[in-house]
C-alpha cells in the first residue's frame, strides 16, 4: 500500500506551513482569513481537482487520449451545524478534439481511479460533468 506523510507547523497567528518531499504550501489559518494562502476548505478543494487533472495524466496514455489541456472548477456547500461539506461539484473542461463518447470515457476513468474522489464521493455528495474546451 501507498503511504502519505505530510506536516505541518504554525508560523504565528495567522499562517501555518505545509510540508511534504521538497515542496511547501503556505496554510491559511487565521480565523478572519487570509487573500494569499489556501484555508482547509479550498485545499480540499483543490486535492479533488489535482487527482482529476493527474487522472487525466495517468489514463490519458491507456486509452490513447489525445488532448491539450485541462481545466477544473471545483465548489463546495459547508453547513454551519455541525460544520461540514455537504456537497461538492466539479466542472471538468478538456481541450481535445477527442468523441464526445470518448471523453465520456475519459471523464469515467478518472473518476473511478481517482485517490482523492474516490474518499471524498465515500464522505459527501461529488457531482460533476465534463465538457469540451470552446
Amino acid at each position: 500500500m501507498l503511504q502519505y506523510k505530510v506536516e505541518a507547523r504554525r508560523v504565528d497567528a495567522h499562517a501555518a506551513l505545509a510540508t511534504t518531499k521538497n515542496a511547501q504550501i503556505g496554510l491559511d489559518t487565521d480565523p478572519g482569513g487570509r487573500s494569499d494562502a489556501f484555508n482547509p476548505a479550498e485545499l480540499l478543494l483543490a486535492s479533488v481537482a489535482a487527482c482529476m487533472i493527474k487522472g487525466i495524466e495517468r489514463v490519458a496514455p491507456i486509452l490513447h487520449f489525445d488532448f491539450k489541456g485541462a481545466h477544473v472548477e471545483v465548489h463546495a456547500v459547508r453547513q454551519d451545524s455541525p460544520p461540514k461539506i455537504v456537497s461538492i461539484d466539479y466542472v471538468l473542461t478538456v481541450d481535445t478534439d477527442e468523441t464526445d463518447q470518448r471523453l465520456e470515457l475519459l471523464h469515467r476513468n478518472v473518476r473511478k481511479y481517482g485517490t482523492i474522489s474516490n474518499t471524498i464521493a465515500a464522505a459527501t455528495a461529488l457531482n460533476g460533468m465534463v465538457q469540451r474546451q470552446a
